[in-house]
């Protein structure tokens, strides 16, 4: 058996455009699902994603609702020499920020893991509500979080300063109308995380009855 195959299964191709793509139940997804858990983004350690399952990680994040079909998101790649470089120059902005100790404690969390893909929101038409669109990027956000997880990798869904800060934005290459959406570190997780804190059904699920 191809171990690596095991660990980090491969994805099917694309359907061309107009065939039809069948509604069908999966019991595996669902499974999945009930217990997807984040990954602590300090503790993730190489190797991440190869370029063929990066393709594939963003192939199917893409593949999410979108009102208008504008693709109102776009992709930044952080990995290697160059992420190390971005990290170093945060750690200098980190400095000038309102709290320095803060924000150079939050950059643990995107420092170590092997790869960091920042889901960039570019809210393309105004033909469309911009909170549509925006939405959208978000979506693309949690199937992107939910992909690398099924691949077998650990990850984890984050923003922080950096994707607010001015200065830091712009080293990112985020133009003024732009927003960060999200940073998604991806790599190799130690261990099983433990179950958090969730919702009691009863508290936030009504019935709207006339």
């Amino acid at each position: 058996m191809d171990m690596a195959a095991e660990l980090h299964p491969r994805v099917p191709p694309a359907p061309g455009f107009g065939e039809p793509c069948p509604i069908t139940a999966s019991p595996d997804t669902l499974t999945f699902l009930a217990g997807r858990r984040s990954a602590t983004p300090q503790q993730l350690t190489a190797p991440g994603p190869t370029p063929e399952e990066l393709e594939d990680l963003l192939r199917l994040a893409a593949r999410v609702p979108d009102h208008g079909k504008l693709f109102p998101w776009r992709f930044v790649i952080l990995e290697g020499a160059p992420k190390a470089r971005f990290v170093e120059q945060l750690r200098l902005m980190a400095e000038r920020q309102p709290n320095p100790g803060k924000a150079q404690a939050v950059l643990a969390k995107i420092a170590p893991a092997p790869l960091t893909v920042a889901v960039i929101s570019r809210a393309t038409s105004e033909l469309k509500p911009v909170w549509e669109q925006e939405l959208s990027s978000a979506a693309v956000c949690m199937t992107l979080l939910i992909a690398a997880q099924a691949m077998g990798y650990g990850a984890n869904w984050i923003t922080d300063w950096y994707a607010y800060d001015p200065e830091a934005r712009a080293l990112l290459g985020v133009a003024p109308e732009e927003k960060v959406s999200g940073f998604l570190h991806i790599g190799t997780s130690p261990e099983a995380p433990l179950e958090r804190v969730r919702p009691e059904m009863e508290t936030i699920v009504s019935r709207w009855e006339g």
